[in-house]
């Protein structure tokens, strides 16, 4: 793993929290897009190197709307850059992690993404990222 890439945190209103991060962050979202396949609307801000995702559910039974019924909003994930997901996700399943996909794919900001369970992460929804090269 690179680096972490991104935090992911599930809000109930997009808007009003592109507000408030962008008066704690001092700026606006870089990038505004819907990922209608994970039933969500994403932002994302650029801190350095990291990036803060907000995720707002689309779908009332999308992973984020079930994620917000049950925690509230907050923190959802965080996700690591890789330079190969495949071989990450073949390695990490020889390790004893359990995938939620047994391929990657189409993520948000132009990324090839894999969850790993929560249950074999100590509780945390990891995941995996890989820019796609145009």
């Amino acid at each position: 793993m690179l680096k972490v890439e991104h935090i992911g945190i599930a809000v109930q209103d997009l808007a009003s929290a592109n507000q408030l991060f962008a008066k704690l962050f001092n700026k606006a979202a870089y990038k505004i897009e819907e990922v209608e396949s994970e039933g969500v609307n994403t932002s994302f801000f650029q801190l350095g190197e990291t990036k803060i995702e907000l995720l707002e559910a689309t779908q009332e039974e999308s992973p984020i709307a079930k994620f917000i019924k049950k925690r509230g909003e907050g923190i959802h994930h965080i996700a690591y850059e890789v330079e190969n997901i495949e071989a990450e996700m073949s390695r990490l399943e020889k390790e004893g992690f359990t995938l939620l996909n047994k391929v990657p794919k189409q993520g948000a900001d132009n990324k090839l993404v894999c969850f790993l369970h929560p249950k074999s992460t100590n509780g945390v929804l990891v995941e995996l990222c890989q820019e796609i090269i145009k």
